[in-house]
């Protein structure tokens, strides 16, 4: 199983398995389905726009970068909280960091063109560049911290390289990159812009952004790294996945950028995007300051890391995002993934990520799905002969 059909292999399993057994006897983690509660101010501004605004204004065509008045409102929160310098212009409404993604691909991308991500990487990232004549190169992970491994970076850079993507907090680590390594990592693409003589654009990918933990910081890279393109998605920070809104953000000092602009928006309405959900370019406006319950998932986190951890399974300890890496015993996924299932429990193994020999665990579930999958595990490590199994 490759990528994002595993993930839907896994969960696909995890509903026949609950039909069989009762859902409250099945423990899915398989999707990164963001469950805290939605914050009540999105209700509201929904309830109010729709109460309060012609439909028309509501449900109708617009620009199709989006609303003038939404991404002026994005760009100021922009530049109040990361003193940046951003005009509405500098925005793009768009569905979801995904769909920002693919806008951003489509507009770099020559056939045969390359993008380089680092592993373990959101497995939708070959299949995005290859939409558009691109490949994926992969950066092997660094097993020990999950942090990028930069000193193999070098050597996949080359003339056909146009971007590099970045994914902080990681997606499947929960890693969080320091702003020192993402400015060790600028001056190696600045380096290899100097070779080539052409740009070479980081793509900083964050729908994550909001969920760290333990005072964790991510920075923000378009503030220190001029030729980055920074996407971000409403999905974890407001639980509304399925609503597809988000924005991309470009810095007019980034090179290119009198065509890249242009050509974004274009992208955005050819791909068949044609602009981002109406109803929700005007919820979020009134919502940018608004966070979902970030405790939900750091209790999950903190019950899930220390159980599995007095267990003895091999885990890293994540400091964002809602996903949870475990080392496979032998180094086999596939088969840890199987003993899982036995016992009723469901992850996905990440080969498809980049990270042969690791499962990854989305414990964006209600906390008490951990609770009760806490006996399934014990007798998961008892049954893979893990030492500390209870």
């Amino acid at each position: 199983m490759e990528g994002n059909s595993a993930i839907r292999k896994m969960f696909e399993r995890g509903q026949e398995l609950a039909a069989s057994f009762g859902r409250e006897n099945v423990y899915d983690f398989s999707l990164g389905n963001p469950m805290a509660p939605v914050p009540y101010e999105v209700k509201n501004a929904v309830i109010s726009i729709l109460e309060n605004q012609e439909p028309q204004d509501v449900h109708g065509y617009m620009k199709n970068a989006g609303y003038d008045e939404v991404r002026e409102k994005v760009a100021e929160n922009l530049n109040r909280r990361f003193l940046m310098s951003y005009d509405k212009e500098d925005i793009i409404m768009t569905n979801g960091a995904a769909g920002g993604l693919n806008v951003v691909l489509r507009t770099l991308l020559n056939p045969g063109d390359e993008v380089i991500a680092f592993a373990p990487f959101f497995t939708e990232y070959r299949a995005y560049a290859e939409n558009y004549g691109g490949r994926l190169s992969v950066v092997p992970p660094d097993t020990e911290s999950f942090q990028l491994n930069l000193s193999a970076l070098p050597k996949l850079l080359g003339r056909r390289t146009r971007a590099v993507i970045i994914n902080n907090p990681n997606n499947p680590s929960g890693a969080l990159y320091p702003r020192e390594q993402l400015e060790r990592l600028g001056a190696l693409l600045q380096e290899a812009e100097e070779r080539y003589e052409r740009p070479i654009y980081l793509i900083c990918d964050e729908p994550y952004r909001e969920l760290v933990y333990d005072g964790g910081v991510v920075p923000y890279v378009p503030g220190f790294l001029r030729n980055s393109i920074y996407l971000y998605s409403f999905s974890k920070t407001l639980s509304i996945p399925g609503e597809r809104i988000g924005y991309l953000a470009l810095r007019k000092e980034v090179d290119g950028y009198e065509e890249l602009m242009p050509a974004l928006v274009i992208a955005n309405r050819c791909l068949g995007f044609v602009n981002a959900p109406s109803l929700f370019q005007r919820a979020i406006a009134e919502c940018l300051d608004v966070r979902t319950t970030l405790d939900f998932y750091d209790k999950n986190r903190r019950l899930l890391y220390a159980e599995l951890l007095s267990l003895g399974f091999d885990c890293a300890k994540p400091e964002g995002a809602f996903y949870l890496l475990v080392r496979a015993p032998g180094g086999d996924a596939q088969a840890f993934a199987r003993a899982a299932e036995e016992q009723r429990i469901i992850v996905v193994p990440t080969d498809g990520f980049g990270l042969p020999g690791y499962v990854r665990i989305a414990y964006c579930v209600p906390g008490k799905v951990i609770e009760r999958s806490l006996p399934a595990f014990s007798a998961l490590a008892a049954a893979l002969g893990i030492s500390g199994a209870r």
